[in-house]
């Protein structure tokens, strides 16, 4: 659906939209510069705020330390975005949150294919939401020789990607964990730790406790602010 087909369906201005859209709190993505929004997607938003606007019970807080883990972390020996996907694929399905590997490849290159999900600073966060994937979950690649290929904005090869997969219920918790993540790399110090280290357990100590180990819901609006824009979906 466009911009405008979305305002006419909720019976909302088209500026409403627009700043829903950009600010994170309806579920939509960009080709290019335009924005586009899935129709299901949509209706299961409307849904679920109906939903919301009869309960008041405070959602939990999200632990990072649950969504990475050092058996999902490696480092990499690819030298091209498709190998290192492929790689980050077969080790963040190893996950029990992971239902539909086949899916989630499929959709990570499709979303890829859209528009390039490097953040910048040499990191990459592509991600995808998916009905078949019952939890947020991580899995982490460092490439010491860098990905030349990734598309970056910056035009620097990426060395970190951090695979990203979640629910489509969950956009709220994805948003907030990929503010946490671009929170995180912002810092030189934090973004060396991770290149030159070769242990998973390090890299997970340092993604895990870097600027904190959780992230609450009462945060999501000054969060928000620091998601670059990538496209999400």
């Amino acid at each position: 659906m466009t911009m405008e087909e979305v305002a006419e369906f909720l019976r909302v201005s088209v500026r409403t939209v627009y700043e829903w859209a950009h600010k994170g709190e309806i579920p939509c993505g960009k080709i290019g510069t335009v924005w586009r929004f899935k129709r299901s997607e949509i209706e299961q938003w409307v849904d679920e705020r109906l939903v919301a606007s009869h309960k008041s019970v405070a959602p939990p807080s999200i632990s990072v330390r649950d969504i990475f883990s050092p058996q999902r972390i490696a480092v990499l020996d690819s030298i091209t975005k498709v190998e290192a996907f492929n790689h980050l694929v077969d080790i963040i399905s190893t996950s029990s949150c992971i239902r539909k590997k086949k899916e989630l490849s499929e959709e990570i290159f499709k979303r890829e294919s859209l528009m390039s999900t490097a953040l910048g600073l040499g990191v990459g966060v592509p991600h995808v939401r998916l009905g078949s994937v019952k939890d947020l979950v991580a899995a982490v690649g460092i490439s010491p020789v860098g990905i030349m290929d990734y598309e970056s904005l910056d035009n620097i090869p990426v060395f970190i990607i951090v695979m990203v997969a979640g629910n489509r219920k969950q956009h709220s918790e994805f948003l907030r964990l990929l503010s946490y993540l671009s929170s995180l790399i912002k810092h030189e110090s934090i973004r060396e730790k991770l290149v030159t280290s070769n242990d998973p357990y390090a890299i997970y100590d340092v993604l895990a406790g870097g600027i904190g180990a959780h992230f609450h819901s009462h945060s999501i609006s000054a969060l928000k602010n620091e998601v670059p824009r990538i496209g999400l979906q």
